[in-house]
C-alpha cells in the first residue's frame, strides 16, 4: 500500500505529460500555418516560374532601354560595334 500512495504522490510523470502536451500543441499549430499558407506559396511559386520563362538575356554592350541592339533575337552574341 505504500508504494501505491508513494506513486499517487509522485508528480515527476505530470512534468512529462505536460511537455508532452505542449509539443503536441505547437506541432499542430505548425501544421496548421502550413496548410494555410500552402496555396499561397504555390501561386507564388507559378508566377515566379512563367516570369523566368518569359525573361529575355541581354549581354552587357547591349543595355538599349528598348532592348534593341541591331543583331538577331535568337539569344546569339551581339553583333560588334562599327568602329
Amino acid at each position: 500500500m505504500k508504494l501505491f500512495n508513494a506513486f499517487l504522490k509522485d508528480e515527476s510523470g505530470a512534468v512529462t505529460v505536460d511537455w508532452v502536451v505542449l509539443t503536441a500543441a505547437i506541432v499542430g499549430l505548425g501544421i496548421a500555418v502550413l496548410t494555410s499558407v500552402q496555396g499561397g506559396t504555390s501561386t507564388l511559386a507559378n508566377k515566379i516560374s512563367s516570369s523566368l520563362a518569359n525573361a529575355q538575356i541581354q549581354t552587357l554592350d547591349c543595355l538599349a532601354a528598348d532592348g534593341n541592339c541591331g543583331g538577331s533575337t535568337s539569344g546569339g552574341a551581339a553583333p560588334a560595334p562599327d568602329s
